[in-house]
């Protein structure tokens, strides 16, 4: 199976000072992962947020090189069309699109968002 990775993993995994560190790294061992433009790009945004990470743009973008060299991800096309995606409010916009897109190409989306509604979802949880 295929992961693509949502942004809240994406952060978690590339960011060894993040809440949610270990409980990434842990969940990745072995996976095979995907990764699209919307989820590098909101990776970057946060990361660089003076609220969130406060990273440099440099640093952002090095760090987000890095996890993908690391874990040898692949890249596919944010090929679906929004309105294909079926968001019931705004904050659902980009995880309801990560996900279809996921469905859309056989995978799962791996997400630490425990909130997300979706058959193509599979939710990351701490080790107990």
């Amino acid at each position: 199976m295929k992961y693509l990775l949502d942004v809240n993993v994406l952060l978690a995994a590339a960011w060894a000072n993040h809440p949610q560190y270990a409980t990434a790294d842990a969940w990745l061992e072995g996976k095979s992962v995907v990764v699209c433009p919307l989820a590098e790009l909101g990776f970057l945004r946060i990361s660089t947020h003076k609220k969130a990470i406060a990273a440099s743009m440099e640093d952002a973008r090095r760090a987000l090189e890095k996890f993908l060299s690391e874990t040898k991800a692949t890249r596919i096309a944010d090929d679906l069309p929004a309105l294909e995606s079926h968001a019931e409010n705004s904050e659902q916009v980009t995880d309801q699109y990560l996900a279809t897109l996921a469905d859309r190409h056989g995978y799962k989306m791996a997400t630490l968002d425990g909130g997300i509604k979706h058959t193509a979802v599979e939710l990351i949880a701490a080790a107990k």
